[in-house]
């Protein structure tokens, strides 16, 4: 029973059978750098700073999105040598395969279908709101009632421009993801240009005096903050997803994975130096804050543009955090811990289309009657156990000799590595008891979905 639950899965294979899987092979580094930032810049930007600001850090939040950025930083430098060694799809999961055995590895993929999942129906919530305002400035009113989530003592039942983008980037994947990486760049350029323009204009009205006191919550604020602000770091490691979809994955990789990573933490600290220097840190805590900020300045155009630079902008994290999402069912489902339908790739576009649209429509579900306030917590929990194990399963990929060479290589190993594991366990530590508690749960339908299919499918049975 334990060696079954425990067995490995020989790297050999794993290259194998990426090899046989027909998966077209488009992607190039600058791919993957604005596939990242596609993933990561969005939500985190465009909502988050204002309410840990206010909440939390005070004008210290640049050191929260430090901290927070630092973490990120060790555990992409693990994802890229996994994703350079072991260039196959699914991420995490199948890195935990190699080093820890198949029900680790199926707990980190469960763990990641929490991120994905809840990840990009939390953003479509956001997309929506932020959809609502701007056709409000044009004076289209979308009503209350098909416009939020669920609550009947507001009046509001049905979140239809949440679901309505949900199935529209399942529509845009089924096409085939170099189409998807062309629409991504795109919006990419839209968002940096509109993030750009809010840092140039915004400058020249920051006040000094806005960033006293500079730490009004303490150190502890400030680590409050940094794991909340985690949040806005999320969707690199959904890159390593494409590792079998790129052409050189041993270059393009670790290029994609901390090339993204580096452009992002800049465009976040420049955001909220200017943000809490135009505003006072207690005036932020609002739904659009880097709106609020141009409306405070009367720069009204400027506003208007951030509101359609936040939609372009949190359009392609649902782009990216889907695609992620959909691989990671292809991946699950090629190894046989959940149905082959999740695995059949369609004969023309050669991409998954039965489990893009299962992922779509659950997805779907979720953003059309959850808050946002609900959805968002538990995606940090599912990404920081996947960052866990990562770090920690370098040590182990290390003694494996079967490894072709030419990959990335962590530096300062075994530090590095160890010290990426300690700060992931210490912003777990962070978050609250009842996101414990509802991760648990998630994990306990997990476990009973394993041992009662997976368990008896797994190709694993058959070696």
């Amino acid at each position: 029973m334990k060696s079954e639950v425990f067995r490995k899965k020989p790297i050999g294979d794993l290259l194998k059978k990426s090899g046989e899987s027909q998966l077209k092979k488009t992607l190039g580094s600058f791919d993957l750098i604005l596939l990242g930032v596609g993933a990561i810049v969005g939500t985190g930007i465009f909502i988050l700073p204002g309410t840990v600001a206010a909440n939390h850090a005070g004008p210290a939040i640049i050191l929260s999105f430090i901290i927070a950025a630092i973490v990120c930083a060790l555990a992409a430098m693990c994802f890229s040598e996994f994703a350079s060694s072991v260039p196959v799809t699914g991420s995490a999961y199948t890195y935990g395969y190699i080093v820890f055995g198949e029900l680790i590895a199926w707990l980190i993929g469960w763990a990641l279908l929490l991120e994905y999942g809840l990840a990009v129906a939390a953003v479509a919530t956001g997309w929506s709101s932020y959809l609502h305002s701007l056709l409000a400035g044009f004076n289209i009113m979308i009503p209350n009632a098909i416009s939020e989530a669920f609550n009947p003592a507001n009046g509001t039942y049905l979140n239809v421009p949440a679901i309505a983008i949900v199935l529209a980037i399942a529509g845009l994947l089924t096409i085939g993801v170099q189409e998807s990486a062309k629409f991504n760049k795109i919006m990419v350029f839209i968002k940096i240009s509109v993030i750009l323009l809010f840092i140039v204009v915004g400058i020249f009205y920051v006040k000094p005096i806005n960033w006293q006191p500079f730490m009004p919550f303490g150190i502890g604020g400030v680590t409050s903050g940094a794991a909340l602000v985690f949040f806005a770091y999320l969707g690199f490691d959904a890159v390593s997803s494409a590792a079998e979809e790129v052409k050189n994955p041993q270059r393009s990789m670790p290029i994609g994975i901390i090339g993204s990573l580096l452009i992002c933490t800049l465009l976040y600290v420049a955001v909220a130096l200017v943000l809490t220097g135009i505003a006072p840190y207690t005036s932020l805590n609002v739904s659009d804050p880097v709106s609020y900020a141009m409306q405070l300045i009367q720069q009204e155009w400027v506003a208007g543009v951030i509101s359609l630079g936040a939609i372009t902008g949190m359009t392609t994290v649902i782009l990216v955090m889907s695609y992620g999402g959909t691989r990671l069912l292809y991946a699950l489902s090629r190894d046989g811990l959940l149905p082959k339908s999740m695995y059949e790739l369609h004969k023309k576009y050669k991409t998954p289309i039965k489990n893009t649209w299962v992922f779509a429509v659950i997805v779907a579900f979720f953003a059309g009657f959850i808050p946002l306030s609900k959805l968002a917590e538990l995606v940090n929990m599912g990404t920081l156990l996947a960052f866990t194990v990562v770090s920690i399963g370098i040590i182990y990929l290390r003694k494996d000799k079967s490894i072709p060479s030419g990959s990335f290589k962590v530096p300062f190993f075994p530090v590095l590595p160890i010290v990426s594991f300690l700060l992931c366990l210490f912003l777990l530590s962070q978050l609250s008891i009842d996101t414990w508690i509802a991760c648990g749960i998630w994990f306990v339908i997990g476990l009973f979905v394993y041992f009662s299919y997976g368990k008896k499918h797994s190709l694993m049975n058959k070696n």
